[in-house]
């Protein structure tokens, strides 16, 4: 008996724009269906991978870069074909990209794979409503993004007026006549989108399969070569040092992609973060700092709790989650931006951290006083965190009641990686 083709759906959007909030929605509600993952974060620490972890059972990473510029079809191949053994029971595999990737690339690569396994299931866009204009200003080039989706997720409708949503939705049909639009809040969709055949188009009668013709219609800055032309993929710079890096836009060949204009900056620090000087650092960030992501450790300021932190242009949220069980505690950020400057961020949250003095006067304070003084620390932090009947815009950890299918991770990071993120079990 033939195997059955699993089909592998491409999730891109633009930086922010709510990508692994829908996903982990996905993974909460799948009905059954068994979900496969490969997450790609632009940044040395995989913040995404990290609040993907909890929710499925069978997960590939890929971090620090851009997946069409890490890998080439034959290298993807291997990692679906470790993704499509009969024993694993896949139905669906999700290709969660960075923010900053290529979509065209992406599906050239899934076309000109080499896995009798699997096929094309189609091009999900992400887009963000209350940054779709400023992010059209920036980058043009989403347009052509949204005229290849096969499926758009107009997210965060709630931060926006009906007249802008309407708005939206009529210029989405003029850049992608035809292209199913579905308008959410927090990532809320249905998962039987991506198993619709009129959204991933696997059957006999597509409706919007596509072709190397179709894409090659625009430019392809790799036609003479394949996906890297120029002989391989392309190294971005990535520094460490003091728990902390940052890696620049790729080489030659990708001048026309997003993530040439931006850089990653990535830091990692044990000791805990002051409430007010993080504050301070992110009311006063650079225009140009435009997506911050990560887990904070606050200590003293909530010992039960790290928060999630995610920051989209000037929004701001925070969210607290309990530390899990043997997590080691850490703050994790990851910045993306264009036209900063890496060495003076990294600086300013390193200001951000307590001291050695500060946490001998802390273990030598009076316990009453001292724990009043954290309280006080905190406000400034809790500002941004939303009401515990308010929806959840971060990704939350998982349903208990719905553990993943498969009990083996798949770690695709490269051995020896000084940017893993610890447990990868831990949501």
């Amino acid at each position: 008996m033939s195997r059955k083709q699993i089909p592998v759906v491409v999730l891109t959007g633009f930086l922010g724009s709510g990508k692994t909030t829908l996903l982990n929605h996905l993974l909460r509600r799948r009905a059954g269906n068994r979900i496969a993952v490969v997450v790609n974060d632009f940044g040395a620490i995989e913040i995404d991978a990290m609040t993907v972890a909890g929710q499925v059972g069978s997960t590939v990473s890929l971090g620090n870069g851009c997946l069409c510029c890490a890998v080439d079809a034959s290298e993807l191949d291997g990692y679906l074909e470790r993704l499509t053994r009969p024993s694993a029971r896949i139905d669906l595999i999700v290709i969660e990209a960075s923010g900053l990737a290529e979509p065209e690339e992406l599906v050239r690569m899934i076309l000109a794979g080499d896995n009798p396994h699997t096929v094309y299931g189609g091009l999900v866009e992400v887009v963000d409503a209350a940054e779709f204009d400023a992010t059209r200003a920036r980058h043009p080039e989403i347009d052509r993004h949204l005229a290849l989706a096969d499926l758009v997720v107009l997210n965060k409708t709630d931060r926006v007026a009906e007249a802008d949503h309407a708005r939206i939705l009529d210029l989405l049909e003029t850049l992608g006549p035809g292209t199913p639009v579905v308008s959410a809040s927090y990532g809320r969709v249905d998962p039987e989108l991506l198993f619709d055949p009129a959204v991933r188009p696997a059957e006999e009668e597509k409706v919007r399969q596509l072709s190397f013709e179709d894409l090659h219609e625009d430019e392809d800055p790799h036609a003479d070569g394949g996906p890297h032309a120029d002989g391989g993929p392309h190294d971005g710079e990535d520094r460490t040092g003091h728990g902390a890096g940052h890696g620049a836009g790729h080489g030659a060949g990708h001048e026309g992609h997003l993530h040439t204009a931006y850089e990653s900056v990535s830091f990692t620090a044990s000791a805990p973060m002051r409430p007010r000087r993080l504050m301070a650092f992110l009311d006063s960030r650079p225009a140009g700092l435009y997506r911050i992501k990560g887990f904070v450790d606050f200590g003293a300021g909530d010992p039960d709790h790290r928060y999630g932190v995610h920051a989209v242009g000037r929004f701001l949220r925070f969210r607290p989650e309990p530390w899990g069980r043997g997590t080691e505690r850490l703050t994790q950020l990851v910045l993306i931006g264009s036209g900063i400057d890496p060495d003076a961020l990294l600086k300013e949250l390193e200001a951000c951290q307590e001291t050695e003095a500060e946490a001998r006067e802390r273990a030598g304070a009076r316990e009453g006083a001292e724990a009043t003084a954290d309280q006080r620390d905190m406000w400034g932090v809790l500002r941004y965190v939303p009401d515990p009947s308010e929806p959840g815009d971060l990704s939350e950890p998982g349903d208990p009641s719905e553990p993943g299918d498969l009990s083996e991770a798949v770690d695709a990071a490269e051995p020896g990686d000084p940017s893993e993120p610890g447990d990868p079990s831990e949501p």
